[in-house]
């Protein structure tokens, strides 16, 4: 979907950063855009379906379990499943896997815009961050 990485930091004209300052930067977006997204696909959803979701974002098998049997029984042989085995290289059940799986599901199922909430809140923080730009390099 996204690369936080040395092509993000050329897009908002930080390229140029000290070696050792660009790995804790990028940590800081990534943790900033994770906060704004998660904010932004809480809104309008009830409070069971949030604690739902925060079991399955901790991967407490029996939850990851139960909504894998309800919402996708079949879903070993699930594409979206075949295709983040082969990147992460891991067997499809994996637990880790099948949590995020679930996740990813959870949130096609609850709030099937979570892709354009991301990308809508990374172009927000990027223009942020752009117009910013020159305190952040003067504060190395």
């Amino acid at each position: 979907m996204f690369q936080l990485d040395e092509q993000f930091l050329s897009d908002i004209g930080l390229g140029d950063l000290p070696d050792e300052q660009k790995k804790p930067f990028l940590q800081h977006v990534y943790e900033q855009l994770e906060y704004k997204v998660g904010i932004r696909l809480s809104e309008g959803l009830s409070d069971d379906q949030l604690a739902e979701f925060e079991e399955i974002i901790d991967r407490k098998p029996e939850t990851v379990d139960a909504w894998i049997a309800a919402n996708a029984p079949e879903y070993q042989s699930d594409e979206l499943l075949q295709r983040m085995a082969t990147q992460a290289g891991v067997p499809v059940d994996h637990p880790s896997l099948k949590a995020e799986f679930a996740a990813t599901k959870w949130l096609e199922v609850n709030r099937p815009d979570y892709k354009d909430v991301v990308a809508s809140t990374l172009e927000e923080l990027k223009q942020e961050i752009i117009q910013n730009r020159d305190a952040i390099i003067a504060g190395n």
